[in-house]
């Protein structure tokens, strides 16, 4: 098997998204005919992540969303953002925005309970996280009628450098500042992914905290926002 580290590294940094094991298991076995055992798998991506962890390297192996991928290090997110920011010019709008907070705060999630949370109708919303493939079909509800339910999908994951929905800040750790988009509601803190309000995440909060006169029934806006890839 030569060359075997080689190969995972190359899956990896050719990857779009995090490779998982057993896809790099795959291409491996496809290619050679090579038997491999998971764990000898894992022991070579181990030996990578200890050889991109040296300071002289500008990104390392990450661990995210089931799968493996190169990252940027955090120390070098300025300039990164800044990159993005003048390269990518799609953007999800703020009520885009909210229906993904709630979502990956809630999820599983009916269109019903959306709409009940942020007052409004959120099929556009839906469609576009939808067609960004930042959310998924879940599943039917059993409630009457069967609503499909959503839940944030493995490119959201990705996207924010996420292992599992439960590593998103817990609500209850976030501090609450001024709003410049208009009333004033509960946001995030520097922890949050950038992206992620906590206003539409939590429900916590009465009905009139969720009112905001510059809202109307079509939450087709295309407020300015951080771009998503």
């Amino acid at each position: 098997m030569e060359h075997l580290p080689q190969n995972i590294e190359a899956l990896i940094f050719a990857s779009e998204n995090s490779i998982t094991i057993n896809e790099i298991q795959h291409c491996l076995k496809t290619v050679y005919g090579w038997e491999l055992a998971i764990e000898d798998i894992r022991a070579c991506i181990d030996d990578l992540q200890q050889k991109y962890n040296d300071p002289q390297f500008s990104f390392a192996l990450a661990e995210i969303a089931e799968g493996f991928r190169f990252l940027t290090k955090p120390e070098f997110y300025g300039a990164i953002q800044i990159f993005i920011q003048q390269k990518n010019k799609k953007r999800l709008s703020t009520a885009a925005l909210e229906t993904l907070s709630i979502i990956a705060y809630r999820q599983p999630v009916s269109k019903a309970e959306l709409e009940h949370v942020r007052g409004v109708s959120c099929d556009y919303s839906i469609q576009k996280l939808l067609e960004k493939e930042l959310i998924e079909i879940t599943g039917k509800s059993d409630a009457p009628g069967k609503p499909i339910l959503y839940g944030t999908s493995k490119l959201f994951m990705d996207y924010f450098g996420l292992k599992d929905p439960k590593d998103l800040p817990k609500l209850k750790d976030l501090q609450a500042i001024d709003n410049v988009i208009g009333t004033s509601f509960e946001s995030i803190d520097s922890e949050l992914p950038e992206g992620i309000t906590l206003e539409a995440a939590s429900d916590a909060t009465d009905t009139d905290d969720h009112t905001d006169t510059t809202q109307t029934n079509n939450d087709s806006g295309a407020d300015p926002t951080p771009p998503i890839s």
